[in-house]
């Protein structure tokens, strides 16, 4: 045998070395994609039934929200009404119980003083100043 010839054997039993890795690789990458293959059929089978859940819940939420729309417009109805009740009755009412309670007040004070003799005014500078502004310094703040 010459060089060339054991050459040529070396190289043909790299080739075969070779070939036979690339088969092994292809062999495994076949294995791996029957088995991706296996699971995206599998997430399909259940994926398809939980969209359609999801979907019938969308639906059920959009039911209840426009129910609770309607409700939240009877509410804001409702809520006008009591306001403009409200104000009636204060238009209605609050000028008459006002004057009443100040006329009640105005009798008080007049029967709780009729037996009181006057109070003693002050006079500063030409002006009166009522017996609760008498006394002064106890009234005023000190800007220490």
């Amino acid at each position: 045998m010459s060089g060339g010839e054991v050459a040529g054997i070396l190289v043909a039993v790299f080739w075969a070395i070779l070939v036979s890795f690339l088969a092994l690789v292809l062999v495994r990458l076949a294995q791996t994609l029957k088995a991706t293959t296996k699971m995206v059929a599998e997430v399909s089978e259940k994926a398809v039934p939980l969209l359609a859940d999801a979907s019938a819940t969308v639906r059920s939420a959009h039911t209840q929200l426009a129910r609770v729309d309607a409700i939240a417009a009877d509410v804001q109805e409702v809520t006008a009404n009591a306001s403009a009740l409200s104000s009636t009755v204060s238009s209605a009412f609050g000028g008459p119980l006002v004057k009443v309670a100040a006329f009640g007040y105005g009798v008080r004070r007049a029967i709780g003083k009729k037996g009181e003799p006057e109070p003693e005014r002050t006079v500063v500078l030409g002006r009166t100043l009522p017996g609760a502004r008498r006394g002064g310094p106890r009234n005023r703040r000190s800007k220490d």
